[in-house]
């Protein structure tokens, strides 16, 4: 199976959580709710505790078979064999994210607000790109503002799955996937959430319209 293909529905970011109890306790309930990747971000823990954190989201992602992303740190997501790796426009190249995870390792890239950004990465073999922030963010309150019409361009004249990000909610977030995104980029909304699981379900029901399936064949 080409790996570009399972990027797509709710993509879980990790909030940065040194608790690995409570992080995988969490983890574990957007993943019953039906999440369809893990990104692994944490901007707080140190090495040692990055490594164990990944291997343990590592092993519960292979029991419900999603993909599991790595943020910013190829040396890592190998150390944990993970599915692939997710850079930011400082986090270095995809020659060389590709260079240490191999041909078959998924490679997605931030393209923040500009298409031609995401042409650039998809023509140096980016599996797949991100847009945003669609929405005012807390997690990155200074970040860079894309639109609405940005995702629709980027629909019509990109083959790879594109995944949208910032400030998405529930009430925010179906204008999204309307709009074109194959998967919806989370991290307070999801985890910050008194219901995890019921939150992942809900919003994993707007990927089972004929519209997102149709746009799949």
């Amino acid at each position: 199976m080409n790996p570009t293909y399972a990027i797509k529905g709710v993509y879980a970011i990790t909030p940065d959580c040194t608790d690995t109890t409570d992080l995988l306790h969490r983890v574990q309930l957007a993943l019953t709710g039906g999440i369809g990747v893990l990104q692994y971000r944490n901007k707080s823990a140190n090495t040692t505790q990055r490594l164990e954190q990944a291997h343990a989201l590592r092993k519960l992602t292979r029991e419900f078979a999603i993909p599991f992303i790595v943020n910013d740190d190829a040396q890592l997501a190998v150390q944990v064999d993970a599915d692939g790796v997710h850079l930011g426009m400082a986090d270095g190249s995809v020659d060389t994210a590709r260079a240490i995870l191999g041909m078959h390792k998924i490679i997605g890239i931030s393209c923040y607000n500009h298409l031609s950004l995401a042409q650039n990465a998809i023509h140096a073999g980016a599996d797949y790109v991100a847009f945003g922030a669609f929405f005012p963010s807390t997690i990155k309150p200074n970040a860079v503002a894309a639109d609405i019409e940005l995702l629709q361009q980027a629909r019509a004249e990109l083959s790879v799955p594109l995944v949208a990000i910032g400030g998405i909610t529930l009430s925010n977030a179906a204008s999204l996937v309307h709009a074109g995104a194959d998967a919806l980029a989370l991290i307070s909304a999801l985890f910050g959430a008194e219901d995890i699981m019921a939150i992942a379900k809900k919003l994993s029901t707007l990927f089972n319209s004929s519209r997102f399936e149709n746009n799949k064949n």
